[in-house]
């Protein structure tokens, strides 16, 4: 398996006019990410809407996607859950069908203490025996695994990285001076601050951007392994404007309405998402336009 690192898409999940899962169009995304150069794929994540996915199209969509990528990038399957028991399955599963690592969120709604977090982590890591990246993302979750109980999972062979979605440059700092490997992968959950974070000892992002400019942010990551810093942060200003339409509203409403205006999916939610407000699209069409995606 090639190295965990660099742009990581957390693709979308498409769905049929029906509302199904749409397997040749997520088939056909993930052929346009490998040939754009993304550096792995993360299914079922946030961006996925691993919420509102049953458990059997969850374990589909995971299926798909490894089966498509066929060993050519890493693919981080979402595997999370607020039961600690139900993590296990999802974990279990992406190592049954070889998935490279399992993406765990901390359990929300129901806000386990650090030491609850800490035996969560190392209960899946113990039982499933499967490489696992951390994700952190207190926005959506209403709980912050710190970077001391971080430090203290990250001894666990199992336990390869995190995902920092607090949008911190502090915390990733604060991270890295609490994880005592130097092979820990440590991952950007946030695009507007991949450069910075790169600079600070980040490995990567998993990006909601990348479904839409996927070469811009591979580029991005590329410059900077290679050393080009002037590069890198063009292209981190250039996408700036990218990274905020993203999130006009939810993600991934944003995201899903940019590859239906490009043609590249049905842009379907499920509910309790719905689709964009116009005065939103109307701003998200002029970004796309801008960066010559849509010429309408």
């Amino acid at each position: 398996m090639a190295s965990i690192g660099g742009s990581i898409v957390a693709i979308v999940t498409p769905f049929t006019k029906e509302g199904a899962v749409d397997e040749e169009r997520l088939r056909e995304l993930v052929e346009f990410h490998i040939s754009s150069g993304t550096h792995g794929i993360v299914p079922c994540g946030t961006t996925g809407e691993s919420a509102t996915l049953s458990h059997e199209e969850h374990r589909n969509v995971i299926r798909i996607v490894v089966d498509q990528v066929k060993g050519r990038v890493p693919v981080i399957a979402g595997a999370g859950s607020n039961s600690t028991a139900e993590a296990l399955s999802l974990v279990k599963f992406a190592k049954e069908v070889k998935a490279d690592a399992a993406l765990v969120i901390t359990p929300y709604y129901n806000k386990p203490t650090q030491e609850g977090l800490y035996r969560h982590y190392s209960y899946l890591a113990k039982e499933a025996d499967f490489p696992m990246v951390i994700y952190n993302v207190p926005g959506r979750t209403g709980v912050d695994i710190l970077p001391a109980t971080i430090g203290r999972l990250a001894k666990l062979p199992q336990v390869i990285g995190v995902k920092e979605a607090t949008g911190s440059i502090r915390r990733a700092t604060e991270v890295l001076l609490a994880v005592e490997k130097d092979d820990f992968v440590l991952l950007s959950g946030d695009d507007f601050i991949v450069y910075p974070f790169l600079c600070v000892g980040g490995k990567g992002v998993i990006s909601v951007v990348a479904n839409v400019v996927p070469e811009l942010m591979a580029g991005l990551v590329n410059a900077f392994n290679s050393g080009d810093h002037a590069k890198a942060l063009e292209l981190h200003n250039r996408l700036m404007p990218m990274s905020e339409a993203m999130f006009y509203e939810t993600n991934p409403i944003p995201v899903k309405t940019a590859l239906g205006l490009m043609g590249k999916i049905n842009p379907g939610l499920r509910l309790p998402l719905c689709e964009m407000s116009e005065a939103n699209k109307e701003r998200l069409a002029k970004v796309l336009k801008s960066f010559g995606l849509i010429h309408h």
